[in-house]
């Protein structure tokens, strides 16, 4: 879960529980690589734009306007989705809004998830499917200073480890696979604490939190970091979902939605300063404080992310292992009850 300067993780959770009412009841630094190439399966009819009328769509993001929504703004301001009948409404992420009011202002027909919180939403009943997940890697690590002399998780035992508040059974699944005691100190959005050597340990996404601390002044080869990934607990983020009934009644409107999306993916990786201008304008109007130099750098890593070989198309498969994976420590941890079946929860557009 990735956050703004000025807002906390902790209020996560909470937007889930809108997320399912609202979805329930919905309608249905520039770069100087290679440009990246489009390669997505033909069997689905590409959009192509016309003057049929526009369909209606709605997007859920799960926190505010950044660049690791980039495809997403990028797409809607280009005219990507109406070359593809698409009409997108994208719904501002409110933290305290109540699910009524939510539904009141519009439908959801997608949104972007963390596979952990998507299997608790289908585990409780939420008839969500995912139809795409771009992110195959995820970007969660754990941060000590060298000083500290914690180079390995072992040492780590007895240590302090300031970590999100709803967000700790990551770290609580890498602390137990390795048989040690960690006091988890929650923290919310900000890096102080750790910087100020009050935890020893804390938690970053790499894309977000890891460039801010470079910010602050420490330096790289003054860190050690643990990416959960490597460590082989990786809980997935950024993808996409709908409900079951809309991809089952209309295939090519979720198809649709798919391609576009990654469309805006693509010019935005190939047109970094372009993509930035866009996304500091979403922010902008939803007034919230953003900064040019780590919004590049969020958007290159997202590149990194979702473009695994460097210029290879970008992803569109769930990796049943981790989603088996996720599910297991899910059910450990008594979150849920039953893991719904692979193939009904995994159901691809492509």
């Amino acid at each position: 879960m990735i956050k703004s300067n000025s807002l906390e993780k902790f209020r996560f959770r909470a937007f889930i529980l809108v997320f399912i009412s609202a979805l329930v009841f919905g309608c249905g630094h520039s770069s100087t690589r290679n440009p990246v190439l489009v390669k997505i399966n033909d069997n689905i009819n590409a959009g192509t734009k016309t003057n049929r009328e526009l369909r209606s769509v709605s997007f859920l993001p799960y926190w505010v306007a950044n660049a690791q929504f980039a495809g997403y703004y990028v797409a809607a301001e280009m005219g990507i989705y109406e070359k593809y009948g698409i009409r997108l409404n994208i719904i501002p992420f409110q933290p305290f809004i109540t699910s009524t009011d939510l539904i009141k202002k519009g439908k959801v027909d997608f949104a972007a998830l963390w596979l952990v919180n998507a299997i608790e939403l289908r585990a409780s009943g939420a008839d969500i499917v995912n139809i795409a997940q771009p992110s195959t890697r995820s970007s969660l690590m754990l941060i000590t200073k060298k000083k500290s002399g914690i180079s390995t998780i072992e040492q780590m035992n007895g240590k302090k480890a300031g970590i999100w508040s709803g967000f700790e059974l990551q770290p609580r699944a890498l602390f137990n696979k390795y048989k040690v005691n960690v006091e988890i100190i929650p923290i919310g959005s900000t890096n102080n604490l750790f910087l100020m050597d009050g935890v020893d340990i804390t938690i970053a996404n790499w894309f977000d939190e890891y460039h801010s601390i470079l910010n602050s002044g420490l330096k790289s080869d003054e860190m050690n970091t643990f990416f959960f990934v490597d460590h082989g607990l990786n809980f997935l983020e950024d993808g996409i979902y709908c409900l079951k009934d809309r991809l089952k009644n209309d295939p090519e409107l979720c198809a649709n939605f798919v391609k576009a999306t990654f469309e805006g993916w693509i010019y935005a990786f190939n047109n970094p300063e372009k993509a930035i201008d866009i996304v500091i304008k979403q922010a902008e109007n939803a007034k919230i404080p953003v900064n040019r130099i780590h919004q590049q750098w969020m958007l290159d890593r997202y590149r990194d992310l979702y473009l695994r070989e460097g210029e290879s198309p970008i992803n569109t498969k769930l990796s049943q292992e981790d989603y088996q994976s996720v599910g297991k420590i899910l059910l450990g941890s008594g979150l849920i009850d039953k893991l719904p079946s692979f193939i009904d929860f995994y159901q691809p557009v492509f």
